[in-house]
C-alpha cells in the first residue's frame, strides 16, 4: 500500500488533469475543477471529486470510504486502525491488521479486538501458558504467583483456590487485623463487638408466681455487630431484684388499702 500510495496520488491528479480538459470545454461542470479556496485545511492540492490530493508539510495523508468512492483528507495523526507513516515524499496512514484495533506499526499492534488478547505486540486467540487472559483490557498478563486472574501483574484480581485476597495480593493466612472470609475467599477487616451506654433501669414490675419477685430492668444497644472472628459482644440487658414502696391510700388513716407507690 505504501509503494503504491505516491501513484495513486498521480492517477488522482492525472484524472484531474484529464477532468479539467473536458471541463474547459463544458463550462456547466467548471466547479469540479481543482481549485484551491475549496480545499479543506491542510490540503496542499485537491480537486471537488477526490478530495486533497497532496497534503501541507508534517500532516498524514489519509484516504477514507465516501460510499463508493475514496477521498483525501489531510490529518494531524491518523485515526484509530492507522498507523502513520513518514517518507521524504508523503506522509501517509495505513490501517492495521485486521485483528488490530489500533497498532503501531503492521507488526505491533496495541490493542485487540474482543476475543483477542495482546501478547507481545500481536493479537492471539487464547495466551501462552502461565499467562492469564484479561478480558477487560485484552491482553495476556503474567500474573503473580499464587494469583489466577490479575489486571495487571501486580494486581490480582482472583486467587488460586486454598488462598485468599488481599490488597490485590493472594495470601495463604489473613494478617492480623483481618479474617477469612471463605465464601469470598478474601480478607475482610476484622470488627469486634461495640456497644453503647447503659440506659436508665425501667419500671419495677412483677416477674414470676412468687409475689416478692420485683425486677427492673435496663438495656444498651450495639453500636457494631463483630465478624465472625471478631469479639462477641457483652450483654446488652440487665435485671436486678427491686422493691415496690406502699403508700396510704387517700382518706384512710390505719394504713389500710395501700397501693404501690410510683417508683
Amino acid at each position: 500500500m505504501l509503494i503504491w500510495l505516491p501513484f495513486l496520488v498521480w492517477i488522482l491528479h492525472f484524472m484531474d488533469l484529464i477532468n479539467g480538459q473536458y471541463f474547459s470545454r463544458h463550462p456547466r461542470h467548471r466547479r469540479s475543477l481543482v481549485v484551491s479556496r475549496l480545499c479543506h485545511a491542510g490540503c496542499l492540492t485537491c480537486s471537488v471529486l477526490n478530495g486533497c490530493l497532496s497534503c501541507k508539510p508534517r500532516l498524514f495523508f489519509h484516504l477514507k470510504h465516501d460510499g463508493m468512492r475514496e477521498r483525501g483528507t489531510c490529518l494531524l495523526s491518523c485515526p484509530r486502525g492507522h498507523y502513520g507513516t513518514r517518507s521524504p515524499h508523503v506522509n501517509t496512514c495505513t490501517k492495521c491488521r485486521e485483528d488490530c484495533v489500533s497498532c503501531f506499526n503492521r507488526n505491533f499492534c496495541t490493542h485487540c479486538h474482543q476475543g483477542h488478547y495482546l501478547y507481545r505486540g500481536r493479537c492471539e486467540n487464547s495466551c501462552p501458558e502461565g499467562l492469564t487472559p484479561n478480558a477487560a483490557l485484552r491482553e495476556c498478563n503474567d500474573c503473580l504467583v499464587g494469583c489466577e486472574v490479575c489486571v495487571t501483574r501486580n494486581t490480582c484480581t482472583r486467587c488460586r483456590a486454598g488462598l485468599y485476597l488481599l490488597h490485590g495480593q493472594c495470601q495463604h493466612t489473613c494478617p492480623g487485623g483481618f479474617e477469612p472470609d471463605r465464601q469470598l475467599m478474601e480478607c475482610i477487616s476484622q470488627v469486634h463487638c461495640q456497644v453503647g451506654e447503659w440506659g436508665d433501669w425501667g419500671l419495677c414490675f412483677w416477674r414470676g408466681r412468687d409475689y416478692r419477685n420485683f425486677v427492673e430492668v435496663r438495656r444498651r444497644e450495639v453500636l457494631r455487630h463483630p465478624t465472625l472472628y471478631g469479639d462477641p459482644c457483652p450483654k446488652v440487658k440487665e435485671w436486678r431484684k427491686c422493691v415496690i414502696k406502699r403508700r396510704p391510700s387517700p382518706g384512710r388513716s390505719d394504713g389500710k388499702g395501700i397501693r404501690p407507690a410510683e417508683h
